[in-house]
């Protein structure tokens, strides 16, 4: 797997902190722009960082996996 960037880094931690969760909502709790936010969770779920959770195939409800985990903790990003 790819190394990850600073923003994917905290992308991740949101979702430790925050539970699962969608693109508007990341974007705002980071102060980022919410087309950036979404790049970055695909390229995320692509690594197998975070999945897509809901009823839906394509819902933008996002979740963190076991790997995603183990990177966060790695990283030592939670304190």
């Amino acid at each position: 797997m790819s190394s990850i960037t600073s923003t994917d880094r905290q992308i991740l931690e949101v979702l430790v902190t925050e539970g699962r969760n969608n693109a508007i909502n990341v974007a705002a709790i980071l102060d980022r722009n919410r087309p950036y936010i979404n790049t970055r969770l695909s390229v995320l779920a692509r690594e197998g960082y975070v999945k897509r959770v809901g009823p839906a195939p394509n819902s933008g409800l996002y979740e963190l996996t076991s790997a995603g985990r183990e990177k966060v903790d790695s990283q030592k990003i939670i304190q």
